[in-house]
């Protein structure tokens, strides 16, 4: 436990932080100068508080970390490894790049802009794979390609819901295409059945569930010619439960499982692996919006047992996993990627 003496650094957790006599009102302060207030941690309170400056997309960079830890430690004794124990994670984990494991390949990334699907693109075009980054925005396209200098990336805008946009990602993808993670997607607004309007319906059936089929059929005549491939579809925790989303948003996800159980069995003989991950919370810049009390109160209470949400890189490992050849032998399944949410 933190106590009035104990030193804060970047592994202190943002808990352990808040509180802290004197780390408690530093960080407050900084939350307040940018119009935010605590509520906006609560769900990543058990993290370093070092992991801000990642997810904060350059609005906590790392110099206004080191400010804030010279700060609350005057002595400016502030090393990591003089942090109690107790403030940071007993095994933090890291990402480990196996280097050449995708050379040769070329993996189409939707949503490749930010969060889980600039984390996998990122993680392919690491690990020496062609990358085709499809996002609808140039501007979060252009930054991915600006963090990724030397690597083989085709950026591309474009909408996985028109027909014409998918058959500019086969076109840039050209004659080879070995693996596709289908991760751009949408959240409802977390109405249930009897609330939820037609327009929110549509609207995440249409991204989540028609771009993903759209974008699985004009890939398939590629890998059947070639013999091979590998497809990754992103389900959530709502695939596995009731409780973590509206109504729309939940049966989009069952959708995608099916989908991806009904691919697996068709295509498997020719040589082509259809899996989903089911991640749980994540820090990703996908927005949820609580448009009713009942939905609300439902999925809060639901979420009372979630895990910390965790960064995007960690869910990126296991969608490489079954991309890659390491998955040789995982067809038709619905990983849960969710730090043990669905075994509670």
């Amino acid at each position: 436990m933190t106590t009035d003496t104990a030193l804060l650094t970047g592994a202190s957790t943002i808990q352990a932080w808040l509180d802290h006599p004197a780390g408690g009102p530093a960080l407050r302060g900084l939350l307040s100068q940018g119009g935010q207030s605590t509520d906006a941690l609560a769900p990543v309170a058990g993290l370093p508080i070092r992991n801000l400056v990642a997810m904060s997309g350059g609005a906590f960079p790392q110099a206004a970390l080191d400010a804030l830890v010279a700060q609350v430690n005057p002595d400016g004794i502030a090393a990591e490894a003089d942090a109690d124990p107790g403030d940071a994670p007993a095994a933090e984990w890291a990402e480990k790049i196996t280097s050449g494991r995708f050379t040769g390949q070329t993996v189409i990334v939707t949503g490749a802009g930010s969060g889980i699907g600039r984390a996998t693109a990122s993680r392919v075009a690491r690990e020496s794979g062609r990358v085709i980054a499809v996002d609808v925005s140039q501007e979060r396209l252009d930054e991915f390609v600006a963090a990724h200098p030397g690597a083989d990336v085709v950026a591309l805008t474009a909408d996985i819901t028109d027909d014409q946009g998918v058959a500019r990602i086969v076109e840039a993808a050209g004659d080879r295409i070995d693996a596709l993670a289908n991760i751009a997607g949408i959240m409802d607004d977390m109405t249930p059945v009897g609330e939820v309007t037609d327009a929110v319906w549509d609207r995440v059936f249409r991204v989540n569930v028609t771009g993903t089929m759209k974008l699985m059929r004009a890939v398939l005549p590629t890998m059947l010619a070639q013999g091979s491939g590998s497809i990754v579809n992103t389900s959530s925790e709502a695939s596995l439960r009731g409780s973590s989303a509206g109504a729309a948003y939940t049966a989009s996800k069952h959708a995608v499982v099916g989908l991806t159980k009904s691919s697996a069995f068709m295509y498997g003989p020719s040589g082509i692996r259809v899996n989903a991950v089911a991640p749980g919370p994540v820090i990703t810049n996908i927005e949820a919006a609580f448009n009713s009390p009942l939905g609300a109160d439902r999925v809060r209470a639901g979420m009372a047992i979630m895990p910390p949400p965790v960064t995007a890189d960690r869910l990126a490992a296991s969608i490489t996993f079954l991309l890659s050849d390491d998955g040789v032998n995982v067809n038709g399944q619905n990983l849960a990627s969710d730090g043990g949410w669905s075994a509670a």
